[in-house]
This record gives C-alpha cells, structure tokens and sequence, in this order.
C-alpha cells in the first residue's frame, strides 16, 4: 500500500479516537457549571472520567507527532497559520489538566470554585476551536507558493468555520451527557439523561447543516454515504435518549463523532491543507510528505505499538466500567 495514503488514513483514525475518547471528557467539564447541584456531585463527575482521560491524551500527543513525522510541510504550516487558536486550545488543556489536581489541595468552596472554572474553560476552548480549526482546513486557508499561510486571524472566524465550532461543541455536549448518563446513578443520571434527550435535537439539526454544508461545498460523491450514516446515528442518539438507552445513546454519539472524521478527511484527501489562493499551492499527502524511508519506520513502530494502546484502552475501559454515585463519595473532600 501507498505509505502515504496509509499514514494520512492512520491519523485519521488517531484523531478519530482521541475525538471520541477526550470529547466526553470536554463534554463532562462544559456541563460541571449546569448538571451538578452539590460538591459532592461535582465529585461524581470528576470521578467517571478521573481513571480513564489521561489515557486519552495519548491520542492527541501521538496525532500531532504523527503529524510531524509523516507529513512535516503541513505540520509546519498548519501550526504557523493556526498559531494562536492552537495556543488557546494548548493553553485551555493545561488549565484543564491541572485543575483535578488541585481542586481538592484546600477544602474550601471558593477554592474549588477557581479550579473548577479553570476545568470548565480547559473544556468549552477546546471543544469550539476544534471545529472552527478542522472547518478552516475543509475550507482552505490563504498559502503561498511557499506553503506559508498568508491570512491573519480573523480569516479563520468565517460563517462556516464557526458552524463547525457550534457543531463541535453540540456534539461533545451531547457525547458527555450520555456518558454521565452511562457511567452515574441516581440523580444525577436523570438530569443528564433529561437534558440530552432535548439537546440531542439541537445537536441533530445544526450538525447536519454543517454536514451538508460540507458535502455541497467541499466534499466528494462518496461522502453523501457518511454524511446519511452520520444522520442516522444522530436520530439514534434521539430515540435512545427518549428511550433512556444510555449506552446505546453513547456508542451512537461515538459514531457520530467518528463519520464526523472521515467526513473531514474524505473531503481533503488527497490535499492535507487546501490553499484558498491557488490550487497549486495546496498541501498533498506527497508534497507535504517525509521520505519513503522515514514512512517505512514509522509504519513498523506503529505496527508494534499500536496494539498495547488499543489493549491498555480497552482494559481501562473494562476495569472502571461500573456506575457511580453520590454514594459512592467519601464525606471529606
């Protein structure tokens, strides 16, 4: 196989799992200032995602080093012309990755008030910018004959970059609701399971304006096919929070979020970072490309690698798979 075409599907699929893994973690800390009405239920939902979401960073780690090893054109370009949104996000997922740690240091409210504002931050910031990033690459961006972006800031604030933020961040609020809902008890679990059940609509109906958007604008025939699957796994989510199947609701939001990837990466294939200024100028998985022999490594490390993460992941998964619930937390804090 083309190591070309293999790596650009490769991180795909690595942004594909760390999408899915970390977008109910962003969900669960955008919804810590509306779902929970204690500190102790505040507790619960640190504590669904507490043994799971380190792990999930990996993916993101292992996304943009992949990035840089296989195609360093576009690495090199995307994080100049996306210099500061990326710098948000980074920041925001520092903030975000500190504050479990340091909430419970002193037992006061308003100590834990500043912290939990720093995790609710580290989680809306990433969960827009995502999509108005990944909008803007869809689109394409203004790059020379140099592949130097050429646009400023405010380039990337266009109407359709911005439904792809809302979107993003729907979703991600949607995959967390049904996570909490999935993984508590009690009564925290119905107020999430009430509030994804009229979420889920709003989510239904503004991704599929960005999908469609996308299809008509920017994407290939093929894709009319994701963009129906990615449909009807957003009805599922619908009636499954209707029906109060949570699990059933999560495995759909996950779908939604992967077809959501091949959606994206369907319509940019074979550019890695389209140019709004001349065709020629765009990145392609070749001129964007390190040389075959680098590929060659880095396909063997990942053959060798790649499973004991999947492994790790499902056994996390497995170990922490049962509910939780006010009940569940010690009195002290």
């Amino acid at each position: 196989m083309d190591l070309n075409i293999l790596w650009f599907i490769l991180i795909a699929v690595l942004w594909a799992g760390y999408l899915i893994l970390d977008g109910y973690v962003l969900g669960v800390g955008m919804l810590l200032p509306i779902l929970p009405k204690s500190n102790t239920e505040r507790r619960v939902m640190y504590n669904t995602i507490g043994p799971l979401w380190d792990g999930n960073q990996v993916w993101l780690l292992t996304a943009g080093g992949a990035t840089f090893a296989a195609f360093p054109e576009w690495y090199a370009t995307l994080f100049s012309g996306f210099y500061l949104p990326l710098l948000l996000i980074l920041l925001a997922l520092i903030a975000r990755g500190v504050a479990p740690e340091y909430r419970h240091k002193i037992d006061t409210d308003s100590w834990r008030a500043k912290w939990d504002a720093a995790f609710i931050f580290g989680s809306w910031i990433p969960a827009v910018l995502w999509g108005v990033a990944f909008a803007n690459i869809v689109r394409g961006v203004p790059i020379d004959a140099d592949f130097q972006y050429t646009g400023g800031f405010f380039n990337l604030l266009n109407p359709y970059a911005l439904l792809g933020g809302a979107t993003t961040a729907l979703l991600f609020l949607t995959h967390g609701l049904v996570f909490i809902g999935f993984k508590t008890d009690g009564d925290i679990r119905q107020r999430a399971v009430d509030l994804a059940r009229k979420i889920a609509p709003v989510t239904l109906v503004t991704a599929a304006a960005w999908a469609i958007w996308t299809q008509l604008a920017y994407s290939v025939s093929w894709t009319w096919l994701v963009v129906g699957l990615a449909a009807a796994a957003l009805l599922v989510v619908v009636f499954a929070t209707s029906a109060r199947r949570e699990g059933v609701a999560f495995a759909a939001t996950s779908g939604v979020i992967l077809l959501a990837v091949v959606l994206i990466f369907g319509s940019l294939y074979p550019d890695v970072m389209p140019s709004s200024t001349d065709p020629a100028n765009s990145l392609t998985i070749y001129n964007a490309s390190s040389s075959p022999y680098t590929l060659q490594v880095m396909t063997w490390v990942a053959v060798v690698l790649v499973p004991f993460v999947l492994a790790y992941q499902t056994w996390s998964f497995k170990v922490f798979r049962r509910r939780i619930s006010t009940k569940s937390i010690p009195t002290t804090s």
